[in-house]
């Protein structure tokens, strides 16, 4: 569980493909403080740390991952978000986030508010997937409010803060980013429609 409150930005420095899986080698801040087998919110996709050296570590990304986030289009150098799973007894800063990506969406405006960013995130609503207005999304890992909720699209408000310690301050019109939704949200809309 993570809480969407990113930690760091970490820099892709490998990516090696083994059959359908994807090792991914990230050179991080936190790496000294990993340790193998620790989960790792990376754009907010939970993936395992499976080595780790002074200055970098090693994730393995499966295909339904890939298919499932946009880590499959990570290139050396790209700039990755980064949490390290919530400790008990912490404050919950951000929302209740399990790193399990929902779909991914497309950037397709970004408004600079003078001091402040608004960007709009289009996505399918063929998954059955929702946002409310001032509800909450992940996006790219990043715990951030709804401020403007359409059926298939949605806009979020960036302060300076989390535009220069995120990768928000990369992202352009037409990238794709990670989408985990409320997860309360998908257990309400769930029990309201029930199992079929």
């Amino acid at each position: 569980m993570f809480t969407g409150i990113i930690e760091s930005i970490g820099e892709i420095v490998e990516l090696k493909e083994e059959g359908e899986n994807l090792h991914i080698r990230v050179k991080s801040e936190l790496s000294p403080e990993l340790k193998v087998d620790q989960s790792v919110s990376h754009n907010g996709v939970c993936l395992t740390v499976v080595e780790v050296n002074e200055d970098n570590y090693v994730v393995t990304a499966i295909s339904e991952t890939l298919d499932k986030s946009n880590l499959g289009k990570l290139r050396l150098h790209s700039k990755v978000n980064l949490e390290r799973a919530m400790k008990l007894g912490d404050r919950l800063d951000g929302h209740i986030v399990q790193g399990h990506v929902d779909q991914t969406g497309v950037c397709s405006e970004i408004e600079n508010k003078d001091g402040s960013w608004i960007f709009t995130f289009n996505y399918s609503n063929s998954f059955g997937n929702i946002t409310i207005e001032k509800g909450s999304i992940t996006v790219n890992g990043v715990s951030l409010t709804v401020v403007n909720s359409k059926s298939e699209s949605f806009s979020v408000a960036i302060i300076p803060y989390t535009y220069d310690n995120t990768n928000f301050h990369s992202l352009k019109k037409g990238d794709t980013v990670n989408l985990e939704f409320d997860v309360v949200g998908k257990y309400l809309k769930r029990l309201s429609q029930g199992y079929f």
